[in-house]
């Protein structure tokens, strides 16, 4: 490593990283345990479907293509294969074919990539159990002290004249990610990728089943459903939504309010449908917000009849932070050219997506990376053959001094007055 003496500073200033024995890439791929994706894909049934492009060369190859960014199947193979020689030293990954990779990105079961997801972000928590406590001391996380999550779903664009699996419109095709978000940590703790047709209130109950007594979830009116409501309600779990234009209730006590906050009330549901699903009390509260300069009025449900209604709004207010992570990994990694058609070869790139987003949040939070996640990606990008220590590249790599928000913190997003 290149050291520059700094007189006027006393300090010393590197300007290129210390060599490595391994590439990049290599170094990234080390995250993952040796033994777990051989032992998955036994679990799986996979192995049976791999003679001569194993389940780990797979792998690699489609995290390869996630952070080369790259746009087909010739761009992957014709890579990996230029690069065979380190590729090779990397647990014996070999290139693939372009109807290798194809026929695997269609056979292979995706539950494959989805279990190698779930399992890593287990072990690097337990390497780093910082990494899943996330930051408790901050915003509105410091004010609450108990888990967090946010419930939200984002559509991924597709062509329709490709994947009929997926017409979500007549002339559109989508698939479509449901996620669950913990707040403090932003990493995923629940995900569901299917397609687009089915309505998001289905898959409530899904996204919230882990979700234990005295922790909060908040969600969008997409995913409003009374009936799952009211089991969260009977589990000890506080929620935290918006209320349909069109839900019939009726007031039974009037809160006291000040500031922007108009009205705080205590309701019972009028229906008799909804009552069958939802027989208790709930509160609404309806709030002045601001958005793109004008305010508006926005309706909140909870079942907590003790917080301030301002913390109530404050709560759903971290809900946008979900959108700032769906734009994170949407505009920055691989989501918008896809390696094949059928369903599971789209489940695949998202899968190996999410466990890229997951291994870079890994190396910033080790190395202390105080720049954009963006930033992050392209350096690695461009050095991905390069035989560099990771930690000495993120050290002295950036042209901008100072420190920046690597994703967005629980209290960014914001309703102007409170």
């Amino acid at each position: 490593m290149t050291v520059l003496p700094c007189h006027s500073a006393g300090m010393k200033i590197t300007t290129r990283p210390s060599r490595s024995q391994f590439p990049v890439l290599r170094q990234i791929c080390n995250f993952i345990p040796s033994y777990l994706v051989p032992k998955l894909a036994r679990e799986t049934g996979v192995d049976k479907k791999a003679r001569t492009f194993s389940p780990w060369s797979h792998l690699v190859s489609l995290l390869y293509a996630q952070l080369t960014h790259a746009i087909g199947l010739n761009d992957v193979c014709d890579g990996l294969r230029l690069h065979s020689g380190p590729l090779v030293s990397l647990r014996g990954a070999t290139a693939p074919s372009r109807n290798n990779l194809s026929h695997a990105n269609k056979e292979r079961d995706a539950s494959l990539a989805e279990k190698v997801f779930w399992a890593v972000l287990g072990h690097l928590q337990n390497l780093q159990p910082g990494f899943a406590r996330g930051n408790r001391g901050k915003g509105i996380a410091r004010r609450f002290r108990r888990a967090i999550h946010v419930v939200d779903s984002t559509t991924i664009e597709l062509v329709a004249s490709c994947m009929d699996w997926a017409k979500h419109r007549r002339r559109k095709a989508a698939a479509k990610c449901h996620l669950r978000l913990d707040l403090h940590s932003f990493l995923p703790r629940f995900a569901i990728i299917d397609t687009a047709r089915e309505n998001d209130a289905r898959r409530s109950r899904e996204l919230c089943a882990a979700i234990r007594a005295g922790e909060v979830v908040v969600f969008d009116k997409a995913y409003l459903d009374f009936a799952h409501l009211f089991e969260l309600l009977q589990r000890g779990v506080f929620w935290v939504t918006r209320a349909k234009e069109n839900m019939a209730c009726e007031v039974l006590q009037a809160l006291p309010v000040a500031g922007r906050i108009l009205r705080d009330e205590i309701i019972g549901l009028r229906t008799a449908s909804a009552l069958i699903d939802y027989p208790e009390l709930m509160r609404r509260i309806t709030a002045l917000v601001e958005i793109d300069g004008r305010e508006v009025e926005m309706v909140f449900l909870t079942n907590n009849m003790e917080w301030s209604p301002a913390s109530v709004a404050d709560l759903y207010r971290c809900r946008w932070s979900i959108e700032a992570f769906f734009k994170q990994i949407k505009q920055t990694l691989q989501l918008a050219d896809f390696l094949g058609h059928s369903a599971n070869a789209v489940r695949w790139q998202v899968w190996t997506a999410l466990l890229v987003y997951v291994l870079l949040r890994f190396l910033a939070f080790v190395h202390g990376w105080h720049h954009s996640f963006t930033r992050l990606f392209t350096l690695l990008r461009s050095a991905l053959w390069r035989r560099w220590d990771l930690a000495s590249l993120l050290q002295c790599y950036g042209t901008a001094s100072g420190q920046f928000h690597f994703i967005a913190t629980p209290q960014q997003p914001s309703f102007t007055g409170f």
